[in-house]
């Protein structure tokens, strides 16, 4: 059992807790009813629910959320398309979104499906440095996908000024 200010009133049955409540015009909330026995507190209903709704949208406004960003290629992309849109791809990385890159076949071009082949593995190794594989390419009807996903990498180790070189 907690009280209003935080303090630890012991251990109490319900009935107890709930005069007690009464007493202080107060409500008794189940704040942790996993707890062998359970932590209750006195605490305004209204109240208690406006802390929580606050805490929820301090941690909303702290989460990333990762969209998937898409790129669009043919088989016969020409190099200057490739390299414009490999810069977005390093951007959307840049910014923690997830890239699926797609090439679209129309017509007679699936039968050179080799050929999306060499563009996704150009893509992948001009992005090596800053990306991961998510998902390996694969036909889905007449495109042919993969997704990328920006790879952290741990920043480099501090060196004490006054440390010994290692032998």
């Amino acid at each position: 059992m907690i009280d209003q200010h935080g303090g630890q009133l012991g251990v109490m049955t319900p009935a107890a807790a709930i005069a007690l409540a009464k007493d202080r015009d107060a409500d008794l909330v189940e704040i942790v009813p996993t707890a062998v026995p359970p932590v209750c507190k006195i605490i305004n209903f209204g109240k208690f629910k406006y802390e929580l709704a606050k805490k929820d949208k301090i941690q909303k406004k702290h989460q990333h959320v990762s969209l998937l960003k898409e790129l669009r290629f043919h088989p016969n992309t020409d190099t200057h398309d490739f390299d414009f849109k490999i810069r977005h791809a390093r951007r959307f990385l840049g910014e923690g979104h997830k890239v699926k890159a797609s090439v679209v076949f129309k017509g007679r071009e699936i039968t050179y499906k080799e050929k999306g082949e060499v563009l996704l593995n150009r893509l992948v190794q001009e992005l090596s440095d800053v990306s991961k594989i998510d998902q390996a390419a694969h036909m889905e009807g007449r495109s042919m996908i993969m997704i990328l996903s920006p790879e952290r990498k741990k920043p480099p180790a501090k060196v004490e000024p006054n440390a010994e070189p290692a032998p």
